[in-house]
């Protein structure tokens, strides 16, 4: 990355824990693929926790968890023919852009976005306002599977009805990852940016409507 580039990026101001989320439309990967991912990442764990411990166990499995995201994203990319890609639909993806916009400063400090045809990449800071009350005089944190609920659950009935359909819109499952440093930041609001790129849709990730990249 060129430092032109990264004087693009977002500062790195992390106030809670910072996200990498990836979320994706119901079957948008074959089952059989689903299943081998998840057998080859039970087999490679098994193989860290027999080999490493202690400090060096977390930072063998911080990294298998890179390389199972790669592997899954990868997927996503080559069987986007074969998926449905709703989010192609222009009204579809503005209906998920919109929320993702409406959940910031609520949910979350929203940093970046980028709408593929059949997923999507999203990183975000739980910052102390998107906290709400546990009880009197104390604040807890949303959890993150609840604002991802949150997301899903209102775009999905809005999504089905632009598109006059009915049934499933996303998969359950959400890849979510925690960023650690400022180093591993750059390097993922730089891959979610240029996804398109990658995809060769676009010269220019500033050309695709639905990337998002905070000027803060």
């Amino acid at each position: 990355m060129t430092d032109f580039y990264r004087r693009k990026l977002p500062h790195w101001q992390p106030e809670g824990v910072m996200y990498f989320i990836t979320f994706r439309l119901a079957n948008s990967l074959p089952l059989h693929v689903i299943q081998e991912l998840k057998e080859w990442r039970e087999r490679e764990r098994k193989a860290i926790h027999v080999k490493f411990s202690g400090a060096q166990l977390r930072d063998e499995l911080y990294k298998l968890d890179k390389k199972y995201f790669g592997h899954f994203d990868s997927w996503l990319d080559r069987c986007v023919e074969e998926s449905p890609r709703w989010l192609a639909e222009e009204k579809v993806a503005q209906i998920v852009a919109d929320e993702l916009h409406a959940l910031d400063g609520e949910r979350y400090r929203l940093i970046a976005y980028c709408l593929m045809s059949n997923h999507g990449h999203v990183v975000i800071d739980t910052v102390e306002h998107s906290f709400k009350p546990a009880h009197i005089g104390v604040t807890a944190p949303y959890p993150l599977t609840d604002t991802l609920k949150l997301l899903k659950g209102r775009t999905a009935r809005r999504c089905n009805q632009a598109l006059g359909r009915d049934g499933k819109f996303w998969h359950h499952e959400s890849y979510d990852h925690v960023i650690r440093d400022q180093g591993e930041y750059e390097r993922i609001v730089w891959y979610v940016m240029n996804n398109p790129v990658k995809a060769g849709l676009v010269e220019n990730w500033e050309d695709w409507k639905f990337t998002y990249v905070s000027r803060m």
